[in-house]
């Protein structure tokens, strides 16, 4: 297995973490699909979700794989009127990951992270390695205490 940049920031602040590799289809990207290929329930495998605010600018979010982001409630949450996803062409160039690889952790800059509320059912969730192919599980209130998200209700 090939050391991301996400495993070796953790390793530095000494977060523990399971790596949990899977075969990639490109057909499927779903975090449904993911959990079914890492035997974890989906509903603690979390993906991240890139939008840009009308004031805030570029935000993260941490939802369950199960859930769909509601762009009206996740801009209430933050303070902001307006909210839209982050294209795909742009994800890149403003996080250093792409689509299905983007993780929370080791974005080219530190932006606002906001996770969904039901995080905290869980005592461990995964998340993006960084790359496709690789979820990380790591234990939750670490990984919130790292990556400074706030908890709120973003979802339907």
């Amino acid at each position: 297995m090939i050391k991301t940049n996400v495993m070796r920031l953790l390793e530095q602040a000494q977060i523990p973490y399971i790596a949990l590799e899977y075969e990639v289809d490109e057909n499927n990207l779903g975090g449904e699909h993911v959990a079914d290929l890492i035997g974890m329930p989906p509903e603690q495998v979390f993906k991240t979700l890139v939008a840009k605010g009308e004031k805030k600018g570029i935000v993260v979010f941490c939802i369950p794989s199960t859930l769909e982001l509601n762009l009206k409630k996740a801009a209430v949450s933050i303070g902001d009127k307006k909210l839209e996803m982050l294209h795909v062409k742009d994800l890149l160039g403003i996080t250093g990951y792409i689509r299905g690889g983007c993780s929370p952790i080791g974005m080219k800059k530190k932006f606002p992270t906001y996770m969904d509320e039901t995080a905290i059912l869980y005592e461990e969730i995964t998340i993006s390695a960084g790359v496709r192919g690789c979820q990380l599980c790591i234990p939750r209130c670490k990984l919130i205490e790292y990556i400074e998200a706030t908890l709120c209700d973003v979802t339907e």
